[in-house]
């Protein structure tokens, strides 16, 4: 590991900035892991892209889906891939906790730079605080990389930032995906953003949330590579502006992306928000594939209006990202 575990708080702070990207998981047409395309995306989003970290196997990887050792492997390709350019942080999440410790000392023992852990669903209880304080505690008591929280409303409950701010004194919890209200998340960097590093996944909020709370970290979703393009890279363009104090002018690039976020939201299907990013990273030139059962796969109706905002959405496209799919 790059730090000790009583120093995970100072080397987060000091390395885990910018945008990182959760990867969605390429699969084969016969629903194996595709291994070749998966490195081919992450060298694309880390050199042409400039993605600072690369989030691996969480619910828009269909960790669900896999077995304990496809997960394990998916680790093993982003570390052996990108491991010494970018960061990689490793989705652990599993309802059963010696399946999250035992990915979670894998993720460790490769050289990942952080683990994220979703807080788990719950069953049957009305008050979850003292269980959820015990639940990272043990984590973090088991393991000595940084870990991330991970709160959702899938989990049934959201965490409040009161109990988040409780959990961010433990040595090395380092940070947090809130996906929550902008009350709460606020709320929380007031709390505790000396303490953790606060994040949420929605890319619309984001440049707000560097001007407004100051943060430093896009933890994560697939708007940095479904918005972006080797030619067109107007998330990277927006965000260090308004890291560098130009706020007029990053307003003016973030705001140019909305035809291409109406685009992707006009024509996602409900049911369907994995198979709809893997059509449009096709789109793009990237490895997508199928989705995995219980999941749907997007009706060639539903591709070709996704084929068509893409060629009308503004977006430039370098030669060899452009896709028959």
């Amino acid at each position: 590991m790059k730090y000790e575990k009583q120093d995970a708080k100072a080397y987060s702070r000091a390395h885990m900035k910018g945008i990182w990207a959760a990867a969605l998981q390429p699969f084969t047409p016969d629903f194996a892991l595709d291994e070749v395309g998966f490195r081919r995306n992450l060298r694309h989003w880390i050199d042409d892209l400039a993605i600072d970290g690369v989030f691996v196997s969480g619910k828009q990887g269909e960790f669900f889906s896999m077995s304990v050792a496809e997960r394990k492997r998916a680790f093993d390709i982003a570390a052996d891939e990108i491991g010494n350019t970018a960061a990689t942080i490793i989705s652990c999440s599993d309802q059963n906790m010696d399946v999250t410790l035992d990915l979670a000392r894998h993720a460790q023992a490769i050289g990942a730079d952080y683990i994220v852990v979703h807080a788990p669903v719950l069953h049957f209880l009305h008050a979850q605080d003292e269980t959820l304080f015990n639940y990272y505690r043990h984590i973090s008591e088991s393991v000595d990389i940084g870990i991330a929280l991970w709160s959702h409303p899938d989990s049934g409950y959201l965490m409040s930032p009161e109990l988040c701010a409780r959990i961010a004194e433990l040595p090395n919890i380092v940070a947090i995906k809130y996906s929550v209200p902008r009350e709460m998340y606020a709320r929380l960097t007031k709390l505790a953003g000396d303490k953790i590093l606060v994040s949420t996944a929605s890319e619309e909020e984001w440049f707000d949330n560097i001007v407004e709370l100051g943060w430093q970290l896009y933890l994560c979703s697939a708007p940095p590579y479904l918005l972006q393009t080797k030619v067109d890279r107007r998330m990277r363009e927006y965000t260090d502006l308004a890291f560098a104090g130009e706020i007029d002018k990053a307003r003016a690039v973030r705001d140019s992306l909305n035809p291409v976020r109406e685009a992707i939201r006009r024509t996602r299907p409900p049911e369907k928000p994995q198979a709809h990013s893997k059509f449009w990273q096709e789109l793009l030139g990237q490895a997508g594939g199928p989705v995995r059962v219980p999941l749907l796969q997007l009706t060639e109706a539903e591709k070709a209006a996704t084929r068509a905002a893409f060629e009308t959405c503004g977006l430039k496209l370098a030669t060899r990202q452009v896709s028959a799919a």
